[in-house]
């Protein structure tokens, strides 16, 4: 979902030889990339003392960049977090349980009133930084304050945002200019080793977390299958995205760039569940993109079981078929993919978000409606969605099945639930 917007946006990279116009697959935020020509309630009464309530999407000043009142946003939500978030859950209207569900896209140049009417009227309850922008951190920070600023009682029930970014580095780094580093693509940052690349991770985390932004939609732990069909692989090899070519290699690496974004306080989201490495075509410009080969038991599953060892609370699926696993329907309408492996098999309790389900080529053949609804009901907790302009649609059909249909609503408030879990549980 990323089409040019400038070369100069591209970071170091850029200067390859060629560029050509493409969307860069399996992303979530609707920017703007280059390809190489080489390969076409009444918040008073939930809320702790602030030192110990997290406040995502704070911007902070001053030497340190981690607020002290907002703890690392990756740790699994502890008894009594849970009961907290219990206890939140009671106090949101069905409006606001609904709007928590929902991560919907705003320019890093500057939010668009569609974004600032899923912020109110339809209490989006997240908000994720698009496009590219090369302001800085402070610029940056002042963005953010005038999304956090949409908080209140009526909003989010008073509820803090998750403020997200894409800042894997190379080709998709949204945000740049002063204090921002140029981060290398996923395939250079290999070249550093672990430990490195940890410490690396932790200051690129670090500049987010000044920033306001407290959750990164990466790393990417798609293994691709090799360096030869890299080129071909439209999602991942052909942006240099994979962090190697076996799984072991890549759940090393792919991890240690996690585990420095939560050192750093900042969330970090594993994608694309159950991976994209296998694929030709991009879910974000083609449809029926087919993954033939993976299996419920795959290999290639090992990068995130192991993220999901290790305590991560987001993990991205993508919007490609898997034929041995569940060819009839897309992962993010699969009660396989979410409920059976990820939920069952990996025993994972955190937020299943869904990359881009509003303009994705892949999501065409159902209506905007439709694509919230087979998302919650097939397990999802978190829609992803890089056009303002389909949030109401969205939101009005999962507020009224919700509201007329018993079990639709029990996996609403599981949602919400889940989402408030890791909210207030960091």
């Amino acid at each position: 979902m990323r089409r040019i917007q400038s070369i100069a946006s591209l970071g170091v990279r850029a200067a390859a030889a060629g560029i050509l116009v493409t969307m860069v697959p399996g992303c979530s935020s609707g920017n703007e990339t280059a390809s190489p020509t080489t390969a076409p309630v009444s918040p008073s009464a939930i809320t702790p003392s602030p030192t110990n309530t997290p406040v995502p999407g704070k911007a902070t000043s001053g030497a340190s960049s981690q607020p002290k009142d907002s703890p690392a946003p990756s740790a699994a939500p502890t008894p009594d977090a849970l009961s907290t978030a219990q206890q939140q859950l009671a106090r949101l209207s069905l409006e606001q349980r609904v709007g928590q569900l929902f991560m919907v896209a705003a320019k890093a140049t500057g939010a668009e009133p569609g974004t600032m009417e899923a912020l109110t009227k339809y209490h989006a309850g997240n908000v994720y930084l698009s496009g590219r922008s090369k302001a800085g951190t402070a610029a940056t920070a002042a963005l953010v304050a005038s999304l956090t600023g949409t908080v209140s009682a009526e909003t989010t029930g008073g509820l803090p945002l998750f403020v997200a970014t894409d800042q894997e580095g190379g080709y998709v780094q949204v945000l740049a200019g002063p204090g921002f580093s140029a981060i290398p693509a996923a395939l250079a940052q290999a070249g550093a080793g672990p430990a490195k690349l940890r410490a690396d991770a932790t200051v690129w985390g670090k500049e987010l977390r000044s920033a306001g932004v407290n959750v990164n939609l990466a790393p990417v732990l798609d293994t691709v299958t090799s360096p030869g069909f890299a080129p071909s692989n439209a999602p991942i090899g052909q942006f240099q995205r994979e962090y190697g070519y076996v799984p072991g290699q890549v759940s090393n690496l792919g991890n240690a760039f996690a585990q420095g974004m939560k050192d750093a306080g900042v969330a970090p989201v594993v994608k694309h569940f159950p991976g994209l490495g296998r694929v030709v075509p991009n879910t974000d410009v083609s449809q029926n993109v087919r993954d033939t080969e993976t299996t419920r038991n795959d290999p290639a599953l090992e990068p995130f079981r192991t993220a999901i060892t290790n305590g991560v609370q987001w993990v991205m699926v993508s919007n490609a078929y898997y034929d041995q696993i569940d060819p009839a329907n897309i992962a993010p309408f699969s009660p396989v993919v979410m409920g059976q492996m990820l939920r069952g098999d990996a025993g994972f309790k955190g937020i299943i978000l869904s990359d881009d389900v509003c303009s994705a080529a892949q999501l065409k053949p159902w209506t905007t409606a439709d694509r919230a609804i087979n998302f919650f009901a097939a397990g999802g907790t978190m829609l992803v969605c890089a056009d303002p302009g389909s949030i109401p649609a969205m939101y009005d059909a999962v507020l009224q099945k919700a509201q007329s249909e018993p079990d639709f609503r029990n996996k609403v408030d599981a949602a919400a639930l889940t989402v408030l879990s890791v909210k207030l549980g960091k």
